[in-house]
């Protein structure tokens, strides 16, 4: 009797078993399934902006077609000769967005750093005041921006879209909660002991170990900065110094309201670096922001 219920026990548990793992690869395929058809609508429209690029007018004109053509010369003379100069476009982004970049992750930490690591009056009040500071929207601020920047004579210069990175309160947000999760005071104790300065721990110590959130804030900076376009806007007047996202903009007119595959180069090399930036760091993004989330 007791071998019967044991037998019968253990084939309950089998077929327990057995429901239980068809159960999770349905699931399992459901979720791919669901990833699937996300990763397609995400795609779809970015693939036919860089194929609509290489496309003539004509031929965008006939419908959607998932196959590039061979017309990107032609489109990139259409933009020649409406006098835009995309490869100047395309350096003076990459010269404000990197320098952006560097400043901004820099000193973003390295506030971070010493409001997580020092005791100081009135440190709450500071971290809510940053809190404060990245709700506000840039619109609100940017008639006494530029008033500023006026003053100080930095209007129409790469300048005024670069040094403001200095006193980014969403990066400072970010760096002081990735710092919070991953700081390790006895270490910087220790440090201390054997007579390191301040900037020497941070440098050597804190900015190595915090390399993924940096890079995790970089590509972030760089993308905003990459599409920057209405700071620009209000500071830049000379066309020699606009930016991609301003070259853009200047794509209307009787002529460029049919001359739709010069529209769509232009858009696409605005669009591929970032592709780009995305393809390559996104391991990067996913353990910064795991690691940010972490506290304790």
């Amino acid at each position: 009797m007791n071998l019967t219920k044991s037998k019968q026990a253990t084939q309950a548990s089998i077929y327990t078993a057995r429901q239980y793992n068809l159960a999770t690869h349905v699931y399992r395929v459901l979720i791919y399934l669901f990833l699937i058809v996300l990763l397609v609508v995400t795609i779809t429209p970015i693939w036919l902006l860089i194929v609509n690029a290489t496309r003539s007018t004509y031929e965008i004109q006939q419908g959607i077609s998932i196959l590039p053509s061979v017309h990107t010369l032609d489109n990139y003379g259409v933009l020649l000769g409406r006098g835009l100069n995309l490869v100047r476009g395309f350096l003076n982004s990459l010269f404000v967005s990197a320098a952006t970049t560097v400043l901004a992750v820099y000193f973003a930490f390295l506030t971070a750093y010493g409001v997580t690591v020092y005791r100081f009056k009135g440190r709450n009040l500071f971290n809510n005041f940053i809190v404060l500071l990245v709700m506000i929207p840039m619109q609100l601020s940017i008639i006494g921006f530029f008033q500023y920047m006026s003053k100080l004579g930095l209007t129409d210069t790469f300048a005024a879209l670069i040094l403001p990175a200095i006193a980014n309160a969403g990066a400072v947000f970010f760096a002081k909660q990735y710092l919070d999760s991953m700081i390790i005071e006895e270490l910087i104790d220790a440090a201390r002991i054997d007579g390191a300065g301040e900037l020497k721990i941070f440098h050597t110590i804190m900015m190595p170990l915090a390399i993924p959130g940096a890079i995790t804030l970089g590509i972030f900076s760089f993308v905003a900065a990459w599409n920057n376009f209405f700071n620009a806007y209000i500071i830049i007047n000379s066309i020699e110094k606009y930016t991609l996202p301003m070259l853009i903009q200047t794509l209307r007119g009787d002529v460029y309201r049919t001359e739709y595959g010069a529209i769509y180069l232009g858009l696409a090399v605005t669009v591929v670096p970032i592709i780009l930036i995305y393809a390559l760091f996104s391991r990067y993004i996913v353990s910064g922001i795991a690691m940010g989330s972490m506290k304790g």
